[in-house]
């Protein structure tokens, strides 16, 4: 059995080839972390805690002058008892107070992993989930915690669950999913930030006294922060050394801490952010949080992603897209953006299925009024005067030339100046009293309100139950305000941001279940909800909406980090680039976006026949390799330099594949020999360009030249056939 309980020695170990944890129960009461890391053959209570008797500390037991809960290592924080750390959970009760006591009373081993309801969560085959109920009898509240070991990977899931078995209602303040304490404070702490079009810039500082913290308050889990922290060795590299991360199942409000407390220990906490969340816990209801996955990697950052990537394409993304080849797209906003009749997107889409392309996506622009932003969201009809015969009649077209049709919608978006407000102004987020606040000229939708979640269920299901649409580009362009709700009462206002998130759940759940067949593709200005949460749902985001190939690179490379290349759309677009101005050669534009998922975003008719024929030779080399750049295990090799010069190796069974991008160009530049270190080293592996053969062991360890290049922006592509 993965999960061990000691009786007599009174610790749970959880552990398989590649991890172990360990928590222990002191004084019958309290639990306690004892370790993570490399996996042991078995747990002798060597890390046995040290008793001190700390001035200033209070001690619970009065008998018991060295237990203090403040020096404690704890598996979950208490509640207004001595422990004065950061916490994984406030609870308000009747008589307005904030203290609890919660205590050790049983637990629960069982094979399998449950799901969470009304929330996405990782799947599991072989897996091992440990139940701890925690209990304050004063209050009658459970609060379960939920520890789930994959059998088979440096992988625990976590969650937590409030069950109120009393007669009052309660309120939770904050509910957070997970908290460890962990025994040293020598780490890094690695985080992802960053600003719509410039998404996931990685930053690395040692930890210090205090507190460190991201967070999001906008509704949205966010491009300013990934909700993911990890604390690495300060020698960890993206080849070797040990790093712990820790990444946040959900798309809305989060907050992810560390504490560096006074004796030593490094505090976690991830949860909802408490500042703007409540939850009127009624009795005899239960509220669950989202769950957090807990990685660790005893081989660097690549490791680490390693597992990532796995776990996520296997147990994350919806079951029919795991193995799934992703098409070839063409997007018409940067070609098109509003202004388009019927008859230039078919010149479009024949010019797309010569040069090789699967799939025509008509973005923006079709519907209602929509001729710019100011209006028609939520009013979702054609506009007969582009689309003569509708996006059935399109679609029909589309199909008839040999390639799928793709639609984009921003469901959760209302315009004042559409018919769906005048009908409905009650179904915007609002505050009674206070102004509306426009952000892109729209408003918000209440998805806390079921009639609203079945509008949209409605909606969309009119266009998909017709067959003809294959993919949908599901965008949302701005954070939420005024986030109340005209259908809840006043004690319940804190609850709407969480509700949001919830009935965005529950359409995306009936949706992607009831089609699917279709491909989803989630999208919030780009990165703005790039999160695991949407991912359960939608098996791709579209990664930034800043298309730029030196920009895409540093972006690409930072999600890289959690997720593979098939979930990060990304597109070839004009030059000058629409977002910052910069031109760059069609075979860096091409190779940029070949390393995440595939497609193009311009206008081919108005390309010169030279680069059409680029496309098409683009076009095909991709489709023959297809599998390599889709599904292949990706390496970070060189992170960016003050040059923005980067490389990354895409490998599988039969061939591997080097992207070097050159950044800036240089004089007098030291040589560089790249190693790629993830080939096998016994194997002998042909070059397609010379055709020299080299043993893998060559190419990990001494390397290729990267030649002297004169030219910014150069990108070049390095492949061999296994033998």
């Amino acid at each position: 059995m993965p999960i061990l309980y000691d009786f007599e020695k009174q610790f749970f170990h959880l552990t398989n080839s590649q991890i172990s944890y360990v928590i222990g129960i002191e004084k019958e009461q309290y639990l306690t972390h004892r370790y993570y890391g490399r996996a042991l053959p078995f747990y002798a209570g060597s890390t046995a805690l040290q008793q001190i008797d700390r001035g200033f500390a209070t001690n619970p037991d009065e008998n018991d002058h060295t237990f203090s809960l403040n020096a404690l290592p704890l598996e979950t924080s208490t509640q207004g008892t001595g422990d004065h750390r950061i916490s994984n959970y406030q609870i308000r009760s009747v008589n307005g107070s904030n203290i609890t006591n919660f205590f050790y009373r049983d637990h629960k081993i069982s094979s399998g992993k449950p799901e969470l309801p009304g929330l996405p969560s990782l799947r599991g085959e072989q897996v091992t989930t440990l139940e701890i109920t925690l209990y304050d009898a004063v209050q009658e509240l459970e609060m379960v915690l939920l520890y789930s070991l994959y059998e088979n990977q440096p992988i625990i899931s976590r969650s937590v669950r409030f069950n109120n078995l009393g007669t009052e209602t309660v309120f939770l303040e904050n509910a957070g999913s997970m908290m460890v304490d962990l025994p040293t404070t020598n780490f890094d702490l690695i985080t992802l930030n960053g600003a719509h079009t410039n998404e996931a810039n990685l930053s690395r500082q040692p930890l210090h006294s205090g507190i460190q913290k991201i967070e999001s308050s906008r509704g949205t889990s966010s491009p300013q922060h990934q909700p993911f922290l990890a604390l690495a060795d300060p020698s960890t590299d993206e080849f070797q050394g040990d790093v712990y991360a820790f990444h946040f199942i959900y798309s809305g409000n989060f907050a992810a801490q560390v504490e560096v407390e006074q004796y030593g220990s490094s505090r976690v906490q991830l949860g909802i952010q408490p500042e703007n969340f409540e939850w009127c816990l009624a009795p005899t209801r239960s509220f669950q949080t989202p769950e957090v996955v807990m990685n660790y990697s005893t081989t660097g950052f690549n490791g680490l992603s390693q597992t990532f990537h796995q776990l996520y394409q296997q147990y994350l993304v919806p079951a029919a897209w795991q193995k799934q080849e992703r098409p070839i797209l063409l997007n018409t906003w940067e070609a098109n953006y509003f202004d388009f009749h019927e008859a230039d997107l078919l010149k479009q889409a024949d010019l797309a299925k010569e040069t090789g392309i699967e799939l025509f996506v008509l973005d923006d622009g079709w519907f209602a009024q929509r001729n710019d932003d100011a209006s028609s969201l939520g009013d979702w009809f054609e506009n007969l005067e582009k689309l003569p015969q509708g996006i059935a009649g399109l679609a029909d077209k589309i199909h008839q030339k040999g390639l799928k049709f793709g639609l984009w919608f921003e469901p959760e978006m209302i315009s004042r100046n559409s018919q769906l407000f005048e009908a409905h102004p009650d179904w915007a987020l609002q505050v009674p009293n206070y102004p509306l606040t426009e952000g892109r000229r729209q408003y918000v939708l209440d998805l806390s309100q079921t009639a609203v979640q079945d509008f949209l269920i409605e909606m969309l299901s009119s266009y998909l139950s017709t067959g003809k649409i294959d993919y949908i580009k599901w965008d949302m362009n701005r954070h939420l305000t005024e986030v109340g709700s005209l259908a809840f009462p006043a004690n319940q206002q804190k609850e709407i941001p969480h509700r949001y998130v919830l009935g965005l759940y529950r359409v995306l759940e009936v949706i992607t279940s009831k089609y699917p067949d279709c491909l989803f593709e989630n999208c919030s200005s780009g990165g703005g909800r790039f999160d695991p949460g949407m991912m359960h749902y939608m098996p791709q985001t579209w990664t930034s909406d800043n298309t730029d190939a030196l920009c895409r690179s540093q972006i690409q490379y930072g999600y890289s980090y959690l997720y593979p290349p098939i979930m990060m759309g990304a597109h070839v677009s004009p030059v000058p680039n629409h977002q910052v101005g910069r031109t760059t050669n069609l075979q860096t534009r091409g190779l940029i976006a070949m390393s995440g998922n595939f497609g193009y975003e311009l206008d081919l008719t108005a390309l010169p026949a030279s680069e059409q024929e680029e496309i098409t030779q683009q076009i095909a080399f991709y489709k023959e390799h297809r599998s390599l750049f889709q599904f292949g295990r990706f390496y970070r090799l060189q992170p960016a330099n003050e040059f923005f010069a980067t490389a990354w190796l895409i490998v599988n069974e039969e061939e591997a594949a080097v992207v070097y991008f050159n950044g800036l160009a240089r004089p007098a530049v030291p040589v560089n020999y790249l190693k790629l270190h993830y080939l096998e080293d016994s194997a002998i592996y042909e070059d397609l360009t010379t055709g020299q053969q080299i043993s893998g062991a060559e190419l990990n360890h001494a390397g290729i030249t990267i030649p002297r290049i004169k030219e910014d922006f150069a990108t070049l592509l390095f492949h061999w056939k296994k033998y």
